[in-house]
């Protein structure tokens, strides 16, 4: 993490905000003013923001700055990413959007401790920096990226640690969709616990 970040929260490294259209996982569909910080040590491979990696690449921000952006859209609801985005303090900034009327969401790998006040915890945990126990425990989505077969039994091995009421998500990695949805269709069918979740905003065009 770089050592400009304050430990509070106050300034962040911005990669990019934007308002669209949320595309997977259980709030596909739904409009979102996406906030993307920069910095991630997980280092997936198929990464599809691999220049969010670099936190000194991103401008540090002011937290109360992207409050005020979030509040010029009519959605109310923010997505916070990454990178990875509990790499940092995220208390301040949640609290602010949360005072704000706004719906807080985050995406999170669950490799790092979580802050931040959450209307929303989507986990998307990676191979290479497994979750943590408290994240796995908070998450209200359990999102896994199905890249070949053994994924599978990686994401059963991984729902077994969530709460009985986070909701299970396979999702084709987009190089890979081609060849892993079909198996994604057969497993849930099999084991109706799962979903699938699609990488909508693809399909659309959107970013």
């Amino acid at each position: 993490m770089s050592n400009q970040v304050p430990e509070d929260g106050t300034l962040l490294p911005l990669m990019e905000e934007f308002y669209t259209i949320q595309g997977e996982g259980y709030h596909t569909g739904k409009a979102a003013y996406f906030i993307r910080l920069g910095g991630c040590d997980v280092g997936c491979h198929w990464c599809d923001v691999k220049e969010s990696w670099d936190a000194e690449l991103h401008p540090l921000t002011s937290a109360d700055t992207i409050i005020e952006n979030a509040k010029q859209y009519p959605a109310n609801t923010v997505v916070i990413t990454g990178g990875e985005p509990l790499l940092y303090n995220l208390d301040y900034l949640t609290k602010g959007l949360k005072q704000a009327g706004i719906q807080t969401f985050i995406e999170t790998s669950g490799a790092y401790p979580l802050s931040g006040y959450w209307d929303w915890i989507c986990l998307s945990p990676k191979k290479f920096k497994g979750p943590r126990p408290d994240v796995l425990n908070a998450a209200g989505e359990l999102k896994v990226i199905v890249f070949n077969k053994s994924d599978f039994q990686w994401a059963e091995e991984h729902a077994r640690f969530v709460g009985k009421n986070c909701k299970l998500y396979l999702q084709p990695e987009w190089s890979k969709s081609s060849e892993m949805t079909p198996l994604i269709i057969e497993y849930v069918k099999k084991h109706p616990q799962w979903e699938i979740s699609l990488q909508t905003h693809k399909y659309l065009n959107i970013p």
